[in-house]
This record gives C-alpha cells, sequence and structure tokens, in this order.
C-alpha cells in the first residue's frame, strides 16, 4: 500500500498554493496512492539487466537513399523572387539592421 494519506495530499496542495476541498482530496489520495503503486511494481522488476526502453517496439529510421536530382539554375529560382542582385535574393533587412 503507498504512503499517501489525505494529509499528505492536504500538504502538497497546501505548498503549490491549491485549494482543495475534502471530496477532492479524498479522490486524490485515491488517485496519488495507485500512481505510487503502480511506479512501485515497475521498479520491481526494472532490474539493472533489463535494458530502458523508450518504446516497446523497436524503431529504426525510414530514410530514402540520398540521390542527386536536378536542381534549379540560378536564373530558374530567382526567376519568382520579387527582388534579387542577378546571383542571390534580395530581402529587406530585419531589426532595424542595414547589411
Amino acid at each position: 500500500m503507498s504512503e499517501i494519506t489525505p494529509e499528505v495530499v492536504r500538504h502538497l496542495a497546501h505548498l503549490a498554493r491549491i485549494g482543495l476541498t475534502d471530496d477532492e482530496i479524498g479522490h486524490l489520495t485515491d488517485e496519488l496512492g495507485a500512481i505510487v503503486d503502480s511506479v512501485a511494481k515497475v521498479s520491481e522488476v526494472a532490474t539493472p539487466d533489463v535494458p530502458a526502453t523508450s518504446h516497446p517496439i523497436a524503431l529504426g529510421m525510414v530514410t530514402r537513399p540520398d540521390v542527386v536530382g536536378e536542381t534549379l539554375t540560378t536564373e530558374q529560382a530567382l526567376s519568382g523572387a520579387p527582388a534579387h542582385d542577378g546571383s542571390r535574393f534580395k530581402v529587406s533587412a530585419i531589426l532595424g539592421e542595414e547589411q
């Protein structure tokens, strides 16, 4: 059985400055007790010979091969730009800084 009592819940609520009714304290006592008990059960089987996992099924990276394809020429890339200098996009300065 867990060590969560109504007095512990009342104390935690006071520390967190949360106003709780007696009904809420009773409900939270049961819920927090169940959580503490569940963590204790997991701790019993989580021995050093059991590797820690973040997911029950092994995950792998799903990637495609990096293949170089056709790319735009500079002229094609700049053709739709509202402003450019012939080799780069022109954008307005940010934060009042001139470049």
